[in-house]
């Protein structure tokens, strides 16, 4: 029997809003999650902004003593883990719990927690680091906190494939329903990158956008002058649940989560490959198992993180995938709003791909004002579309060429 996944509870925790209700309504008016950063003196780094969550208390989710014990990007997949659960309405008990797993992707993990105890090192002696330093620190914490706060005990991991690491977190997760594994998975991405060596390294690298003065206008995908990526902080976390099993007890389904690709440009440590032959193949994949046709995919939500190499190539790969029909579909990048979430952005893109199915709206693509000539698609832009979308992708392209593309459609 063919087991299908449905999607039944949404947990985002972004700079947008917290919760299903003030995440879509932000991003469907078109809002900015970005600002400058005020929780570190940046005067020393050439790109000052980011997309900061605030007024984020993570005692309101867990014990004090539970939050003392984890770094931020833990405290996030908590939160958004609970949130989509209670949405769900799904109840883990010592009969079920077994049946329930849990896959949250993380492209850093503790970055906060490791350079602190690296000063306190220095500064007190190896001594007084904290025995907490480790499991603060480590990515897989966020699945490991996760199922210890709800008390999921079947199959558990994490994916580290940098941007892809929600996406490849909820695929795979998608995968563990499908061969029987589990009924029901927790799954996303969590990330809490913006810390001084954090911001400093994609400095270094050049990947950032120097737009200080203008912090909302800053991520502006496809855009022809785009110059950079802005980071962000958060989780997207999504209960998937056995297709059977959601209807046996009731759930709301908001969409299927029907494919699932994934591949490697094997071609550089940071830059897309210009050929666009591994991401065009990774939607192929997802498109050929939920059953796709070109022209039944309506919407793409877009890695689109407003660099230029990453726009210019996914681009090429979705016309590679859809032909002359790639013009015929809305594709925006809703990192415009919420800024890079790095391993969180597939969790929360996949959160966006759900609710445009269920309520019949694109968000757009904001800041896009100078058109590129080598980026030519329906950006959707500057303001939100009422469209009916039947089927949706939603792609995320990493460091390292790792490609995931998931594929959603109506129920």
């Amino acid at each position: 029997m063919i087991r299908r996944v449905v999607i039944t509870g949404l947990g985002p925790v972004t700079s947008l809003g917290i919760g299903k209700k003030a995440f879509f309504d932000a991003l469907t008016a078109g809002k900015s999650g970005i600002s400058k950063i005020d929780t570190f003196d940046t005067s020393q780094y050439k790109s000052r902004i980011a997309a900061l969550i605030k007024n984020f208390e993570p005692t309101d989710y867990m014990e004090p003593k539970q939050a003392k014990r984890m770094d931020h990007f833990c405290h996030y997949a908590v939160a958004a883990a609970k949130i989509a659960a209670d949405d769900s309405g799904i109840e883990i008990t010592e009969q079920n719990a077994q049946r329930v797993g849990t896959i949250i992707g993380c492209g850093i993990g503790g970055l906060k927690t490791l350079e602190e105890q690296h000063v306190n090192m220095l500064e007190r002696g190896p001594s007084r680091v904290s025995p907490f330093l480790i499991p603060m620190m480590i990515s897989n914490m966020a699945a490991g906190n996760v199922s210890i706060v709800l008390g999921a005990k079947g199959y558990n991991s994490n994916s580290v494939t940098a941007c892809a690491s929600g996406s490849h977190s909820v695929g795979e997760a998608f995968e563990v329903i499908k061969r029987g594994q589990a009924d029901v998975m927790i799954a996303g991405g969590t990330e809490a990158g913006v810390t001084p060596l954090g911001l400093a390294g994609f400095c270094a690298a050049k990947t950032l956008s120097t737009r200080n003065d203008e912090p909302q206008r800053a991520s502006r995908p496809f855009d022809a002058e785009r110059d950079g990526f802005v980071m962000a902080d958060g989780a997207g976390v999504l209960i998937l649940e056995e297709y059977e099993h959601a209807k046996a007890r009731g759930a709301h389904i908001y969409a299927e989560l029907a494919g699932y690709g994934a591949t490697a440009d094997a071609y550089h440590i940071t830059a897309p490959d210009p050929a666009a032959e591994a991401p065009a193949a990774a939607m192929r994949q997802a498109m050929a198992e939920a059953n796709l046709k070109p022209e039944d995919v309506g919407y793409i939500n877009a890695h689109g993180t407003s660099t230029s190499l990453n726009d210019e190539f996914e681009t090429a790969a979705i016309k590679k995938v859809f032909g002359k029909a790639a013009y015929d579909i809305a594709v925006s990048s809703t990192k415009s709003m919420t800024g890079h979430l790095l391993g969180a952005a597939g969790g929360v893109e996949a959160i966006v791909c759900a609710l445009v199915i269920e309520r019949g709206v694109i968000p757009p693509t904001i800041n896009y004002e100078n058109p590129d000539p080598k980026c030519d698609l329906d950006y959707v832009p500057n303001k939100a579309r009422e469209a009916k979308v039947k089927a949706a992708l939603s792609n995320s392209l990493g460091f390292g060429g790792h490609n995931a593309v998931l594929a959603f459609k109506e129920v």
